[in-house]
């Protein structure tokens, strides 16, 4: 079911907060005005903060469909927009040619290979001739592993909300997409796109908002589990780790904890789960070398 207009940040926080996603009130706001403006909405952060699942939580929010275009390096114009169905179009020009198709009728037979059903719609062009009913939102995931050249052509896009397919003619947004961008920042995105989109950068909640997180999304996790695996998660992101752990293994954490029967953390435990929270060797060596009773110790008193 289609959700009608937000009209106030508190409404954005609210509907978020309705689908297991808790928004500190820079983020609702910046989601507020992506829609009240119809801009893009570019989200950077460290891994795991959650901004891919923001996208999704606001399509969620929206009853509006989602439409994902990860991008990856050497990604390019036919793979993010459209390209023809080679196969089927050879299929039909020998069918035609096996009931003896010839003269006009094979003329226009192939000339019917650029029709649209030929047409294999990708990411970009789904979103943009997305048809009647709820605008899609557009999630276009860590542009910053894409190329300079493929960020100028999304920026072309975006301008307009219009592609061209030479052999069909434009196509044109009725109404724009929801756009949601995000990059981990191993590169920095061009000035240009960002001055194309409103931008928030995502940080790692605090204690009493990852506690909330945990708390909505491991229901069997009791407040002291969530509260200490929340404090002991921050005291991971402290040591200069590799890969920080982010929300997503906050959460994974006390769902392990919570399955093993444990109501809170101990070091026995918590070693023998590091795996379920850091994702490198040389992260759990840190952590071990660092000291877990001592961790577990500080995230007690930190808990409360």
């Amino acid at each position: 079911m289609t959700e009608p207009a937000p009209t106030s940040v508190a409404d954005v926080t609210a509907g978020l907060s309705a689908e297991g996603y808790l928004a500190d009130e820079g983020l609702a706001t910046s989601v507020f005005l992506a829609l009240a403006l119809r801009r893009p909405l570019l989200l950077e952060g460290e891994p795991g903060v959650g901004k891919t699942e923001l996208a999704k939580v606001v399509a969620r929010w929206r009853g509006a469909p989602l439409i994902r275009l990860q991008c990856y390096e050497g990604l390019d114009a036919s793979q993010a927009l459209y390209e023809w169905d080679y196969s089927r179009q050879l299929l039909h020009l020998r069918a035609a040619e096996a009931v003896g198709a010839a003269g006009d009728d094979l003329e226009r037979l192939e000339d019917e290979l650029y029709d649209e059903r030929f047409l294999v719609r990708r990411p970009l062009l789904q979103a943009i001739d997305h048809g009647p009913g709820q605008a899609p939102v557009l999630l276009v995931d860590e542009i910053d592993r894409a190329d300079d050249e493929f960020e100028a052509f999304l920026l072309e896009v975006l301008a307009d909300y219009a592609v061209t397919v030479p052999e069909l003619g434009t196509f044109t947004a009725d109404e724009a997409p929801l756009v949601v961008v995000t990059s981990n920042r191993t590169r920095d995105v061009h000035d240009a796109l960002k001055r194309r989109c409103l931008y928030h950068w995502v940080e790692h909640p605090d204690l009493e908002r990852e506690v909330a997180i945990v708390r909505a999304r491991v229901p069997d996790a009791g407040e002291r589990l969530a509260r200490q695996v929340a404090a002991l998660t921050e005291a991971l992101r402290g040591l200069g780790l590799y890969k920080p752990p982010g929300v997503a293994e906050s959460i994974d954490w006390a769902r392990a904890l919570a399955v093993l029967g444990r109501d809170g953390v101990e070091e026995p435990a918590v070693a023998a789960t590091l795996g379920t929270v850091l994702k490198y060797r040389e992260d759990v060596d840190r952590v071990r070398g660092h000291g877990v009773g001592e961790l577990v110790e500080a995230a007690r008193r930190r808990a409360g």
